[in-house]
């Protein structure tokens, strides 16, 4: 409910919402973001939608406002070691990664992970520390994620990177004139 609820107003603020179409989380964030546009990245190839409960949901984004990716060739069916690479690809085509909840050992970890490697933002949705489903969201939370409890959380953070994009390190200077006269 939480993703489906960020996903549809996070897409009404102009946003596209970049997920794996997995079970899951991933099924409702896409869900959430049909009416406004969701990417779905895929871990196999294009005629290879995984797990095959969403083909449908596949369907309707490329129907729709969205669009599917994969950087897997055409019969390419997803194997264990295709997922990482996949997270590698929702990083990288996301201003911030938003963890709705996580265990321990989980992929989500690993897209926020590679999502601060690119330097994306990381959000994260807190939950019961009782609850191993939200072991790693919280993790994420206490090494400096920002904390999520609406939309308005994410889309705060994104208009401020929007307005001052972060130059890249070796930048900070002024542009020489290196014009001969």
């Amino acid at each position: 409910n939480m993703a489906r609820r960020l996903a549809a107003d996070i897409g009404r603020a102009g946003h596209a919402i970049v997920s794996g179409l997995a079970r899951g989380i991933d099924t409702a964030a896409h869900q959430g973001g049909l009416a406004t546009g969701t990417v779905a990245v895929f871990a196999g190839g294009l005629d290879r939608p995984y797990p095959p409960e969403n083909i449908g949901l596949a369907d309707e984004i490329a129907a729709g406002a969205g669009a599917l990716v994969s950087e897997m060739p055409f019969g390419w069916e997803p194997r264990a070691a295709d997922f990482p690479r996949r997270n590698r690809i929702i990083a990288g085509l996301s201003l911030g990664l938003v963890v709705v909840e996580a265990a321990q050992r989980s992929g989500s970890l690993i897209s926020a992970r590679l999502a601060g490697e690119l330097g994306r933002l990381v959000f994260a949705v807190p939950g019961s520390p009782l609850d191993p489903r939200a072991a790693g969201s919280n993790e994420l939370l206490k090494q400096g994620a920002t904390l999520v409890t609406e939309a308005r959380d994410v889309l705060d953070q994104i208009a401020a990177q929007i307005e001052a994009p972060p130059r890249p390190s070796g930048f900070d200077e002024e542009p020489k004139d290196l014009s001969t006269r």
